[in-house]
Parts: C-alpha cells; structure tokens; sequence
C-alpha cells in the first residue's frame, strides 16, 4: 500500500523542491459536483499526483474540488486524461495556468477533506442548485465596464484586494468570505438594477456569490470567466488593455503575480510604496504583511523589533 501522506518533513522537501531544476507549471482547477465516498477519491487523487511529482494544495467535499498545483510540464495533459478516467464531471474541466511560470510555487502535496471547498457559512443548499451562470470574457468586461449602469464587486479577501484590483471596483464589507456573502444582498440592494460584475482570483468563489445574489432575486449578475487570471490571459491574447491594476494575490509561495507596473499599498513599517507579501518569521506571530526590501533586511524577516528580539535575532 503507497503511502498516503507526505513522510518528510516539510523542510526537507521544500530543499529538494528548490534543488530541482525540472521545469513546472502552476495551475489552478475546481468543479462544483457531488462526490460520495470522498476518502476513496481523496486517496486516489493523492496516489496518483503524487507519483507524478505534482505539489500543491488541494480541498475536496460532498461539494466538490478545489485545487492549486504545481506540475512538471511534461505531465500537463496527464493530468487531463487522468481528471477525465476518474469521473465524467471532469470531461469540460478547465485548468487554469498561472499568468507567470518563473517561480516554484510549492513544495508538498497536500489533499484534505473538508465540509465545503468554498466555506460560506449557508446552511440553505437550494440556492446553488440549477443556478443559471453569465460569464464574461475579457472584451465583453472592457466594454461594460465603461458603462455607468455597471458595478463591479471584489469578491476577495482584503488582503487580496490591497495589492490589486480594477479601478473603481467594490470591495465588499467582512474579514472573510463567510462574513462577505452573508453580507453582500444588504450591501448591494440598492445596486439591484446595474450590471453587477463579480470578480475573484479564478473564478470558485464568483461561483457561489453569482449563485446567491440570484438566489435572492439579482438578475443582472455576471462573472469573469476564469477570474483574474482568465481575464488577463484573455487581454493579452486579444491585444486588449488590461483594466486590472497591480498584482493579483495567489495562495502559494509566489504570494502574487504583477499584472502591471502599479504599485497600490505600502510597507507595514516604514509605510514606503511595496506590494510584497511576507509573513512574520516569529511563529507565534506569522503575520502576514507588506514588507518592502530594506525593512525586510532591518526586521530580520519579522514584523517588528519585539518579534525580532524575541527569535533572538
């Protein structure tokens, strides 16, 4: 019997991961479906990425799966055709690639089981069952988006949303996507005639937002067609000017992907123009902050001189 969890440390396998000079790909993919025996499906996902040398983070539920991963190129359509043997859900599946392939992105493979890919916090199921989807390719945003009957919505994170987003977008109330879509059909009431064009990274949580708000009787609700990083793959391949501005956050070791020159926030410190992510060094901190390059040199990777001092640095 193969093992089904990683049996070195993370450490150790972060080095090799570094050491490797194989070339790899990030992608992302997710499908909303329903899955029954999920340890068997769990198992079988992780046996067989694991034997190509897939990393990355992958979630899967009754709901679904949703996964980011990092690939030796040459396994690309392997994957595919693996995805497609498994189950018939996976027949139209889409995997989206990063916008930028120069950095690894992760060095393990991890695959859990949870109560939802996407936490909503929903306990009514109806509202995502039949639900009728419009997406938006990257010409069809650019033209809406000069009209004033439209409103786009940041369906992300703060954090996400510090570093980049398109100009005069939303960014709706909440800490997290739980509080967010509890929120959202208050928030947006007095929106309900306009085109409401959502947005997020690759498109999962646009899913269950664009599901909800026409649940709730919004029925001119749309959705880029693969999020950001479907958006601006589609632009460059167009020629179109790309509306998104400064860097799109990604949940691996890249911690973002410039999109264009703007730089939008600044450094937790000395408050200079930054858009990098780092997180504190100090474990019992791990904050996750923008940090630029000298004060990441003057902290010692930390957030401030008490976490410094107290990792004896």
């Amino acid at each position: 019997m193969p093992n089904l969890y990683n049996v070195e440390s993370r450490k150790t396998l972060r080095k090799k991961m570094l050491a490797d000079d194989v070339k790899r790909v990030t992608l992302s993919f997710y499908k909303y479906f329903f899955i029954k025996d999920l340890i068997n499906f769990r198992n079988l996902i992780y046996v067989n990425f694991n034997k190509l040398k897939i990393f990355g983070r992958i979630y899967i539920s009754n709901e679904g799966i949703n996964a980011q991963i990092n690939v030796p190129i040459f396994y690309f359509h392997t994957i595919k055709r693996f995805l497609k043997k498994i189950d018939q859900n996976f027949r139209n599946i889409y995997l989206n690639k990063s916008i930028f392939n120069e950095r690894k992105s992760f060095w393990v493979l991890t695959v859990k089981i949870r109560k939802k890919i996407v936490s909503d916090g929903i306990s009514n199921k109806n509202f995502f069952i039949n639900s009728f989807k419009k997406y938006l390719n990257a010409t069809e945003v650019n033209e809406m988006f000069k009209k004033k009957n439209t409103l786009l919505v940041d369906v992300r994170n703060n954090y996400e949303h510090k570093i980049g987003y398109f100009e005069n977008a939303i960014k709706l109330p909440g800490s997290t996507f739980r509080e967010q879509i509890k929120l959202i059909t208050n928030y947006l009431c007095s929106f309900k005639k306009k085109n409401i064009i959502l947005y997020c990274t690759g498109g999962i949580r646009c899913e269950k937002v664009a599901a909800w708000l026409s649940y709730n009787g919004f029925n001119n609700v749309y959705q880029i067609k693969n999020g950001i990083i479907g958006y601006v793959k589609d632009a460059k391949l167009n020629n179109l000017p790309i509306l998104f501005k400064g860097k799109n956050f990604v949940f691996d070791l890249r911690m973002g992907e410039r999109i264009t020159k703007d730089v939008l926030s600044n450094c937790k410190n000395c408050h200079a123009l930054c858009d990098s992510y780092t997180n504190c060094q100090n474990n019992s901190c791990h904050m996750l902050m923008l940090q630029c390059s000298d004060c990441l040199k003057k902290f010692n990777n930390c957030c401030s001189l008490t976490c410094k001092r107290k990792i004896g640095i």
